[in-house]
């Protein structure tokens, strides 16, 4: 007689998850046909080699399934990389970063950097000055600052805003900022290809979105249209922020 118990539930239950992951991240990449094409040869594998135990074609099918795994890997590595990203960026594992690292003796530092963003952002926004400014946080961007041109300066206004003067040969790219200071400009970023993002919102939203995806990093957009000023972080896009807004988020998630 089969035994069925609570193990056997749960296991079901963490295949079922673990499915329903795969499609959202495979969907989310536009990678869904990919998915359906691998579930239906599994399916196809698990009748034919244990089903049918056809001996021939289940040992041609059984070889590619083992080829399969690493072409898969080389395949999806991106897709593999954000999955265990958002497993290491759990709250739990952040709160416990947060419980081991002292704010005191950085909070003057820290009020300065975020009142030079949020100043450099609200004039550049009245002046309509599109702008997008990439903070640093556990993620390293050093790959992204390699893109760029190379500043190592400290944070001000002035220089933000000279960066992105519509004349500026940098102002078309992504300014990184680590541990208080402009870590290069001109940068490159990744861009999302969420579909859910609105229509209305243009390139340096979507890079934006893109590196928020991809790591723990704040990205401020200046909008060139409208002025406006938006955030994303943690793939999700906060749009319409004022000044006061803005000093809020950065001052509780900038490190």
């Amino acid at each position: 007689m089969f035994d069925f118990g609570i193990k056997d539930i749960i296991d079901i239950l963490a295949v079922a998850l673990g499915l329903y992951y795969i499609y959202r991240v495979m969907k989310a990449s536009r990678s869904l046909n990919v998915f359906g094409g691998i579930i239906v040869f599994f399916i196809v594998w698990i009748f034919v080699s244990r089903v049918f135990e056809m001996r021939l074609l289940g040992a041609i099918m059984d070889n590619l399934m083992s080829v399969g795994v690493i072409a898969l890997i080389i395949l999806f590595q991106d897709e593999i990389r954000k999955f265990f990203y958002n497993v290491g960026a759990h709250q739990n594992f952040s709160a416990l970063a947060k419980f081991f690292r002292s704010d005191k003796r950085k909070s003057k530092v820290d009020k300065e950097s975020v009142m030079a963003i949020v100043r450099a952002c609200m004039s550049m926004g009245r002046g309509k000055v599109g702008a997008l400014i990439v903070i640093e946080r556990s993620t390293p961007l050093d790959d992204i600052a390699e893109t760029g041109e190379k500043i190592d300066s400290r944070l001000s206004q002035r220089l933000i805003e000279s960066i992105f003067f519509k004349n500026s040969p940098l102002h078309d790219g992504a300014m990184v900022v680590a541990k208080k200071r402009i870590k290069a400009a001109g940068c490159i970023l990744p861009v999302s290809h969420d579909v859910n993002i609105p229509k209305e919102l243009g390139l340096r939203h979507r890079a934006a979105m893109g590196i928020s995806e991809e790591s723990d990093a704040l990205a401020v957009v200046v909008s060139e249209e409208t002025g406006r000023i938006s955030v994303a972080f943690h793939g999700k896009m906060q749009l319409r922020l004022s000044a006061e807004d803005l000093e809020s988020l950065l001052t509780k998630e900038m490190q």
